[in-house]
């Protein structure tokens, strides 16, 4: 082989074929990069075909024979240390509670409801459910009345809700590990998280210094604005995220 070849077949490996070479210093632009959508593709192309070969190429040199891990046994080392720091940690809480026992209020009284009932924080979003009965339709062919009581309806919701948390680990199979590689369900994770807290603002309703319409409506607004941000900023990431990965791991080892 000529020292000629040679110098063309490694400009085509690091090439999209026009003989254009990314800077070593900087990343491509943008529109640089969508310019060069086949040597993008081609990069990636050799990558997964280097890490297919290179795998293959270790299992058949590797001469690693499985012996037995030596460690600590359960009993009396790991046993010990964890009753030593569970019996600590439940000395600290209790000398907390005796020094400084928590305040206690008046008993409540049975015969006035509050004005403010609110659950603990972490079950906002549920008890904001429970509020959504200007969602519950009126039928007509039923002289105007609802299906089924506002009560009812927020059950429902609850049901719904959990059970599209419950199906997205089923239907999402994919192995990528960082939001920018499946902008997609990044985006539908980003909307689930805003609307777990605006409808958590919602269940105070009666505590917010807004118009209760507005909040309504922000409610369901606000989420579907968040996903879709996310997913078109994650999107345009994309691209030059597995651009930058490609060219590192070039760079750290070159084709043969």
């Amino acid at each position: 082989m000529t020292d000629n070849q040679s110098t063309t077949d490694e400009t085509d490996a690091r090439t999209d074929g026009s003989g254009i070479v990314a800077p070593d210093d900087e990343t491509p632009t943008w529109s640089e990069r969508k310019e060069r959508r086949q040597g993008l593709a081609q990069l990636t192309y050799e990558y997964f075909e280097r890490s297919r070969r290179e795998d293959q190429d270790l299992r058949q040199e590797s001469n690693y024979v499985e012996r037995d891990v030596l460690a600590f046994p359960t009993w009396p080392h790991e046993t010990v240390r964890n009753l030593s720091i569970a019996s600590f940690f439940i000395g600290m809480m209790m000398f907390l509670a005796s020094t400084m026992p928590p305040h206690i209020g008046p008993p409540a009284n049975p015969g006035s409801t509050p004005a403010i009932i609110l659950p603990d924080w972490y079950l906002y979003w549920s008890f904001g459910l429970l509020k959504l009965g200007p969602l519950n339709p009126n039928l007509s062919i039923i002289g105007g009345q609802k299906l089924m009581a506002d009560r009812t309806y927020g059950v429902l919701a609850n049901v719904v809700v959990v059970g599209i948390i419950a199906i997205v680990p089923f239907l999402n199979k994919g192995s990528a590990r960082r939001p920018v590689e499946q902008p997609f369900w990044a985006a539908v994770g980003m909307t689930g998280v805003v609307f777990a807290f605006t409808i958590s603002v919602y269940s105070a309703k009666n505590l917010l210094p807004m118009n209760v319409n507005l909040a309504f409506d922000l409610t369901f607004l606000l989420p579907v604005v968040a996903g879709c941000v996310t997913y078109a900023v994650l999107k345009t990431m994309r691209e030059g995220y597995m651009y930058d990965l490609n060219r590192r791991y070039y760079r750290l080892r070159p084709p043969k």
